[in-house]
C-alpha cells in the first residue's frame, strides 16, 4: 500500500500525504472524498442495514419441506438394504386426489388421507411405512389420531430426530406406548427388518446433517 511521504502512513496515492498531513499542510477542509474518513453517520446507516428483519419463516411450507427430507432418507435407507420401495401415501396411489377431496367429509376421505407413505417389500414379507419427523424426538398415539382411529393397523411408525432414527409399531402405539427422546427403540432393533445397524447409523448422519440447525 502507498505511504504518507511525510509521515509513512497508510494512504490511496503514490507520492501523496496522509489526511491528517495533507490537512495540516494546506490548512483547508477540501480534500479528495476517497480521502476523508467515514462520518459517524454513515457507520450508523451501515449498522442499521445489518437489522433488517429476515422475511418470516412459513411453518407450513417448512414442515413440508422437513417431511419431504425425511422420507428421502428413509426411502434411501431401505434401499440400500435391499428393499423393494413403493410410494404409497393419497397423492401417490390417487393423483389429484388432495384437490377432489377439499371439504369432503367422511370416513372415506379420512382413510385416503391417513394412507401409509411407502410400501416395502422383502423376503415375500410387506410392510406399510408411515415416515415422521420430530425435532423433540417424541411421538404418541395422540399424533396419529388427532381426528379418527387410523385405519391401517399393521402400519409401522419410522421416526427421524434430529439425533437418531427410530421405530415402533401402531399396535404398540395403541397399547399405550410411545416413543421419547430418552428411550431406545432404535430402527435397528426392530427383528421386521433385521436391518443393518452400520447402515442405519450412516444415514442417522444424513439425518443430523440436514436437521441439526433446523
Amino acid at each position: 500500500m502507498p505511504e504518507c511521504i511525510t509521515c509513512g502512513e497508510p494512504t490511496k496515492f503514490d507520492g501523496g500525504l496522509c489526511y491528517k498531513c495533507y490537512k495540516k499542510e494546506n490548512k483547508s477542509n477540501d480534500v479528495a472524498e476517497e480521502e476523508k474518513p467515514i462520518s459517524k453517520t454513515k457507520k450508523i446507516k451501515a449498522d442499521d442495514s445489518k437489522k433488517i428483519k429476515k422475511p418470516k419463516e412459513n411453518p407450513w411450507v417448512s414442515g413440508v419441506i422437513k417431511g419431504r427430507i425425511a422420507e428421502t432418507i428413509v426411502e434411501q435407507l431401505f434401499r440400500s438394504l435391499g428393499f423393494q420401495v413403493f410410494s404409497y401415501g393419497m397423492e401417490n396411489s390417487i393423483p389429484g386426489i388432495t384437490d377432489l377431496l377439499r371439504g369432503v367429509r367422511g370416513d372415506v376421505e379420512k382413510n385416503i388421507r391417513q394412507m401409509p407413505d411407502f410400501v416395502f417389500f422383502k423376503d415375500n414379507m410387506a410392510h406399510f411405512i408411515e415416515v415422521k419427523y420430530r425435532a423433540n424426538g417424541k411421538l404418541k398415539l395422540s399424533d396419529i389420531e388427532k381426528y379418527s382411529n387410523y385405519p391401517f393397523e399393521n402400519a409401522l411408525f419410522v421416526l427421524i430426530t434430529k439425533k437418531h432414527i427410530k421405530c415402533i409399531s401402531y399396535a404398540e402405539l395403541k397399547k399405550g406406548k410411545e416413543i421419547i427422546e430418552a428411550d431406545r427403540k432404535y430402527l435397528g432393533s426392530r427383528k421386521e427388518f433385521n436391518t443393518d445397524s452400520a447402515k442405519i447409523i450412516e444415514y442417522c448422519n444424513y439425518a443430523v446433517k440436514f436437521f441439526e440447525n433446523v
